[in-house]
């Protein structure tokens, strides 16, 4: 399934790092950031997360809910949270439901080897739980401007 501007965003109901379920429907009235990367305390998901921890106030304040999306389980989350101090609620897909459903989970290739893995995805999703943005190709250093263009 290829989604698209436009396109309902798909519901589900996963983990947060606290093990707290997460629902997208609850945000239905909200903004929502819903950005997909590969792995927790590598280089470029740390840049991402830090440059929406920078900027967070200013997301916040224009309406946006922040809520990253991994593989990673809940304990990796919790470490990464803490070390970066993020302010925002990281989601354990560990069984790759949401990564299924929005298309985040394909195949890669990384010197001449393929893999499974995950795209680097930012779904803004607005207050009537549409699509309204998809961004593929994420500047780590550079994701809020990109957001909020």
């Amino acid at each position: 399934m290829s989604l698209k501007i436009g396109d309902k965003a798909p519901n589900f109901k996963v983990p947060d790092q606290n093990d707290s379920p997460i629902q997208l429907s609850d945000y239905i009235g909200q903004k929502v950031v819903l950005y997909f990367y590969p792995k927790d305390n590598t280089p470029g998901c740390t840049n991402q997360a830090c440059n929406l921890r920078d900027n967070f106030d200013a997301l916040t304040n224009n309406g946006y809910i922040i809520l990253g999306v991994s593989t990673d389980n809940q304990k990796r989350h919790q470490n990464f949270i803490k070390k970066f101090d993020l302010p925002f609620s990281l989601l354990a897909d560990t069984e790759k439901v949401v990564h299924n459903l929005y298309g985040t989970w394909k195949e890669k290739q990384l010197y001449g080897k393929k893999y499974m893995g995950t795209v680097r995805t930012t779904f803004i999703i607005n207050e009537q739980g549409n699509i309204e943005n998809i961004i593929n190709k994420v500047k780590t250093k550079e994701h809020f401007s990109q957001i909020i263009s």
